[in-house]
């Protein structure tokens, strides 16, 4: 849950202070401004630093690394690269040995990142053109929802229960959406 209020909002002191409540406003910005050098270098030093003053913090310490990252790239939202990279030895490691991780990290994540994009940018090309053509009144509107969440109910279409359901199937069917939860009942379906 913390890690979607962070990525929702623009990065700030603020916000981080919002979905971290375990720490104190002065620390975090003390944290953001550690180190000098290339952004990658300076997000292992907040990392490092974090971590060195409360061990146990690692959630707390990768979202903050990654908003310095993100601020230092000049993103207005933070976006998770280092995290999903590093593993749980890398987070002990020190000095050199850690911004060694952080680069291993960031280079798989946006080997990782562009794939996911090129497959997203082309389900959403999909979705775009086949909504359209479909004949029910609100399938221009479920083509926003499936392009605006990451899951989505056929009861949370504009369409009456039974459209919505069959609406779904016909989306699966044209290769437009997927069924994501493999139930026969209760299904999500997204892009």
């Amino acid at each position: 849950m913390t890690w979607r209020s962070v990525v929702r909002r623009p990065v700030s002191v603020s916000v981080l202070c919002r979905a971290l409540p375990i720490l104190e406003q002065s620390q975090i910005a003390t944290w953001l401004n550690a180190g000098q050098g290339a952004p990658v270098f300076r997000a292992a030093m907040v990392l490092e630093t974090v971590l060195m003053e409360a061990p146990q913090a690692e959630v707390p310490a990768l979202i903050l690394a990654e908003a310095f990252l993100a601020q230092s790239l000049g993103w207005k939202h933070l976006v998770p690269l280092l995290a999903p990279g590093q593993k749980r030895a890398d987070l002990r490691r020190q000095g050199d040995d850690l911004r060694l991780a952080c680069h291993r990290a960031l280079i798989a994540s946006a080997v990782e990142s562009a794939s996911i994009t090129a497959s997203l940018t082309r389900r959403t090309e999909h979705v775009k053109a086949v909504a359209p053509k479909l004949r029910a009144k609100g399938a221009g509107k479920a083509g926003e929802i499936f392009l605006t969440c990451d899951a989505v109910a056929a009861a949370a279409l504009p369409l009456p229960p039974r459209a919505a359901r069959r609406l779904c199937d016909r989306l699966v069917e044209l290769g437009t959406v997927r069924e994501l939860t493999g139930r026969d009942t209760f299904r999500l379906y997204g892009v």
